[in-house]
């Protein structure tokens, strides 16, 4: 079952990517950033595979300014909607999966400071 989770994850990730310079959507954010919860909630050890390949996506998405901003606003969206995200491996997230990203996950980003 777990398999089968996976691969719907990983196909939705490459339904939602874009090319970069095309306007960010969230639902790409959202897809690209799915596989992270398990992570982002229960604080593990490491973020998974998957989860460090939708942290990639998002890099690769947003490489302008606006973009960045963009995925900010998706991403502080849906933070605020998952109240149990621990703050601490929402901001490891990047580092441990050695991507740098300009993206804090947090409903408090002021995502107008995002450059």
């Amino acid at each position: 079952m777990k398999s089968i989770v996976m691969f719907v994850l990983a196909v939705a990730m490459v339904y939602f990517m874009v090319k970069p310079g095309e306007a960010v959507q969230c639902g790409q954010v959202a897809a690209s950033l799915a596989s992270c919860m398990p992570y982002l909630e229960a604080a593990g050890q490491n973020p998974s595979t998957a989860c460090c390949d939708g942290v990639r996506n998002i890099k690769a998405i947003t490489p302008t300014t606006a973009d960045r901003q963009a995925a900010c606003e998706c991403v502080k969206s849906a933070a605020a909607k998952h109240p149990n995200i621990n703050q601490d491996a929402a901001s490891s997230v990047p580092g441990k999966c050695g991507v740098p990203l300009n993206i804090p996950i947090s409903p408090y980003t002021n995502c107008a400071n995002i450059n």
